[in-house]
């Protein structure tokens, strides 16, 4: 099954806006996402991320509601036995 994961902007680098990346937090584990889909992502903001994108900004609420469900179902254990710090390509 293909999900989107709930994940916190901790950092922004680059100014193309095709080549943005954005260091970002699932819930302890980090990893480099690309922003070109969300241009407006800014730092402090929750992303939905899909294999390596972020595909759309959603508020606070959401982003922990969506991740409790993830936990609840048990699709982060895959996330949490990744690599803690993960470039995305």
């Amino acid at each position: 099954m293909c999900l989107a994961v709930p994940g916190r902007v901790l950092s922004i680098d680059g100014d193309d806006p095709l080549m943005r990346v954005g260091r970002v937090d699932f819930g302890g584990v980090l990893k480099d996402i690309n922003l070109a889909y969300t241009p407006d992502a800014e730092i402090g903001d929750h992303v939905l991320v899909h294999v390596g994108f972020a595909i759309t900004v959603i508020d606070e609420s959401e982003a922990k509601r969506v991740f409790s469900y993830l936990e609840e179902i048990g699709e982060l254990d895959e996330l949490e036995h990744t690599d803690r710090s993960v470039t995305a390509s």
